[in-house]
């Protein structure tokens, strides 16, 4: 059997993925990025051909450090890859939503997975992974709780800053003020659906969407974004492997 491997070097996480001829996940891997992602990439990828007790046919990166990966033999872009990898878990899908660690983009793609068109946020980190992040940070709780949270929230603060620093001296403001946890949560997760609402609008479509990166797993921020959008969204099983997913198919067919 032959098997392709897609990685995706993100500003936070690295992610490799091993499929099949099919297209169907076989195994992979998600760790944290750190100084060293040409190290760490490689490391993910002897453990995965030890795993699938085989070598790669075909590889290829993606992301912000697809050029450092040496065992590749193709780099593409990440809208590229994310747009290939939603398209084969959600052919109708029309708008991708993608909100990584540092960035956040939303792409239109035609019914073959190519990009038409596509926005990207500015350099500021509202509406992205680590603006929540901080906001986690600043609240002493797992970030993997927002979601929890958000849904607890009965009456969500309006943040008057999107940028991170001011948006944090809110926040703690909101403490002081005895504001529950929940509703400050709820808050934030509005205020990130609120920054991705400007990118879908700039697109100019809003039919028929998906939810990619690791952001994608905070169900405040989906709902949020759902009930602006009124509409459900798609989201797949684990969304933060959509890039790699896409990296993987894009690298069967080279071959």
């Amino acid at each position: 059997m032959k098997y392709f491997g897609g990685f995706d070097i993100g500003s936070r996480t690295c992610k490799g993925i091993i499929i099949d001829h099919s297209g169907e996940l076989v195994t992979y891997r998600v760790i944290k990025t750190g100084p060293d992602n040409k190290e760490r990439a490689k490391k993910i990828f002897e453990e995965l051909q030890v795993e699938i007790e085989s070598e790669v046919e075909e590889v290829v990166s993606t992301g912000y450090g697809r050029n450092n990966i040496e065992f590749a033999d193709q780099e593409i872009t990440e809208i590229t890859c994310h747009a290939r990898g939603i398209n084969f878990l959600f052919p109708e899908v029309e708008v991708l939503i993608d909100i990584g660690g540092q960035d956040s983009k939303v792409i239109e793609l035609d019914q073959a997975g190519k990009v038409i068109n596509f926005s990207m946020n500015n350099k500021c980190a509202a509406g992205t992974g680590k603006f929540l992040e901080m906001m986690a940070l600043t609240l002493d709780i797992d970030i993997n709780r927002l979601g929890e949270l958000a849904k607890k929230s009965d009456e969500p603060i309006s943040l008057s800053n999107v940028c991170s620093v001011f948006a944090e001296s809110e926040v703690i403001s909101h403490l002081h003020s005895g504001v529950k946890i929940e509703n400050i949560v709820g808050g934030l997760c509005n205020s990130v659906a609120n920054q991705i609402m400007k990118q879908v609008k700039s697109i100019g479509k809003s039919e028929s969407i998906a939810m990619s990166g690791g952001v994608a797993k905070n169900s405040g921020v989906v709902k949020a974004l759902e009930k602006k959008l009124n509409q459900n969204l798609k989201v797949a099983d684990k969304p933060q492997l959509v890039g790699a997913l896409g990296a993987a198919l894009l690298a069967r067919e080279r071959s």
